[in-house]
């Protein structure tokens, strides 16, 4: 009898300890989850603010001081024409650039000139389609557009087109210089690479 009871009293005892020893013993942790890989995400969006461009009509105002505030308008060569400082270049740069530029020019004649510059009335912003499209020629930005837009408002490819060596031509700055951006109409379409974004005037030629 005696010996059955310390079996059964050693029984319970090492029950208790294994339960001790379990709830001691760490919970192993999840594995932590796998970083993305962002350098592969593509861009959605276009980079830059919005940058004049000739025929657009401005406000400049310079604070307390009515003479040199004045409504202008960027001209074919992308100059605007102020009091005291003359021509300076407005095309290629944003609001706040030809600000600063203003206000640097006019240190020299005004103490602490403080200039706002106010897009008025923005001129009609176009690209171009030409080439092996059905739909050939100016195609009107109300936003953001990408080559794949711009082709789809053309109305898609010619029969012989070659979508795979489309070029898009740029304008460098206020320059008369162009750069040549190739486009792979193929790789777009599936994805490979971040969608293209045009800019004002863009040339998009499809061979």
């Amino acid at each position: 009898m005696m010996t059955t009871l310390r079996i059964g009293t050693a029984a319970v005892l090492l029950a208790g300890l294994s339960q001790v020893v379990s709830a001691q013993t760490p919970t192993p942790a999840p594995p932590a989850p796998a970083a993305a890989n962002t350098s592969s995400l593509p861009r959605t969006t276009p980079v830059g603010d919005y940058r004049l461009a000739p025929g657009d009509k401005l406000r400049v105002e310079v604070y307390k001081d009515a003479q040199l505030s004045q409504s202008l308008q960027v001209r074919p060569d992308g100059k605007v024409t102020l009091p005291l400082v003359g021509d300076i270049v407005a095309a290629d740069l944003t609001p706040i650039q030809l600000r600063d530029r203003i206000t640097n020019s006019l240190k020299e004649y005004v103490t602490n000139p403080v200039v706002t510059v106010i897009v008025v009335e923005a001129s009609p912003v176009t690209v171009y389609v030409m080439g092996e499209v059905l739909q050939p020629g100016s195609i009107p930005m109300r936003g953001p557009m990408t080559v794949l837009q711009a082709l789809a408002m053309a109305g898609g490819f010619r029969e012989f087109a070659n979508p795979k060596d489309i070029r898009i031509l740029r304008r460098i700055g206020n320059t008369p210089s162009v750069e040549t951006i190739r486009f792979n109409y193929n790789d777009a379409i599936r994805g490979t690479g971040a969608p293209l974004f045009l800019m004002p005037g863009d040339m998009v030629v499809v061979p």
